[in-house]
C-alpha cells in the first residue's frame, strides 16, 4: 500500500541546506493502522508531506496503492490528491462558515458529484463516525472530539486506499484522544484502509499493530506492538534509535 525508496529530501534554509530526510526505505504492505513514531525534527512531517504528494522528494520512488507518485504531473498529482489519499491535520482544518455535513460534502462537490451523491456519501460518513445529531452544526459548536471525527469523515469521502494523520490527536485531551485512535484502528480494519499516522507519544503508537521508527531522517526500525503498553513501545523505539 505504501512503499518508498531511498527518498531523500533536502531544504534551503539561510545560508544554511536542512537535510530532512537521508534515504527513507519505508513498506506498509497491507491495510491497518501503523505508525512512523520518531522525535521532533526527526522528519515525520517532511515524509507525510511526500507521501501525501504535497511536496517532491530530491531523490527515490514514492508509491501508494501501487502507484508511483513522485514522478506525476501537475492533473494527476490533482486526481491522486483527491481521490486516492485522505489526510487528518492536528489542527482539524474544517472551514468555519460551512456545517459539519458541509466540511465532509466539500471534497465530492469540489470533484464535481452531484449535490445528492455528495450529501448521501456525507451522511453515512457522519452516522458511522457518531455526529449524524450534529451534521448541521459549524465547527465553533462542536467539541474538539467532534470536530476530528467530521476531519476524519472528509478524509474518507473517497474511500482512499490510504490515510495519512499528522498528530492527529495533539490538540486534544488525553481522554479523547485514547477514543481517537481506537476509532481509526476499527476504521482501517472495516475500510480495509491503510492508515498511517506520525506521532512522537508511545501512547498514540502503542494503539498502532506496527510502528517504524523514524530518526535523523531514516527509517531505523520496526516492530509490532501485539503485548506492548506505551512504556513498552517507548523501550523498542529507543532500541533503535541507539
Amino acid at each position: 500500500m505504501i512503499r518508498c525508496a531511498g527518498v531523500h529530501k533536502s531544504y534551503r534554509l539561510g545560508a544554511e541546506t536542512v537535510h530532512a530526510l537521508r534515504g527513507v526505505d519505508l513498506a506498509v504492505a497491507e491495510p491497518g493502522f501503523e505508525a512512523v513514531m520518531g522525535a521532533s525534527g526527526s522528519g515525520k512531517s517532511t515524509l507525510l508531506h511526500l507521501l501525501a504528494a504535497l511536496d517532491t522528494p530530491d531523490a527515490g520512488e514514492i508509491r501508494i496503492g501501487g502507484e508511483r507518485i513522485d514522478t506525476l504531473g501537475d492533473a494527476d498529482l490533482t486526481r491522486f490528491r483527491r481521490t486516492r489519499v485522505g489526510l487528518i491535520f492536528q489542527r482539524f482544518n474544517l472551514l468555519p462558515t460551512l456545517t459539519a455535513r458541509e466540511n465532509v460534502e466539500l471534497p465530492g462537490i469540489l470533484a464535481g458529484l452531484s449535490p445528492a451523491d455528495a450529501a448521501n456519501r456525507s451522511a453515512a460518513l457522519l452516522d458511522r463516525l457518531g455526529l449524524a445529531g450534529r451534521a448541521d452544526h459549524r465547527p465553533d459548536a462542536l467539541s474538539g472530539g467532534e470536530q476530528q471525527r467530521v476531519a476524519i469523515a472528509r478524509a474518507l469521502f473517497f474511500a482512499p486506499p490510504v490515510v495519512l494523520a499528522d498528530e492527529p490527536t495533539g490538540a486534544l485531551d488525553s481522554a479523547t484522544a485514547e477514543e481517537l485512535w481506537s476509532l481509526l484502528d476499527e476504521l482501517a480494519a472495516e475500510r480495509e484502509t491503510t492508515v498511517l499516522m506520525v506521532t512522537h507519544e508511545p501512547a498514540a503508537a502503542v494503539h498502532c499493530r506496527r510502528v517504524h521508527v523514524l530518526g535523523d531522517g531514516v527509517i531505523l526500525g520496526a516492530f509490532d506492538t501485539e503485548g506492548l503498553d506505551a512504556t513498552g513501545v517507548a523501550a523498542r523505539a529507543q532500541q533503535f534509535g541507539r
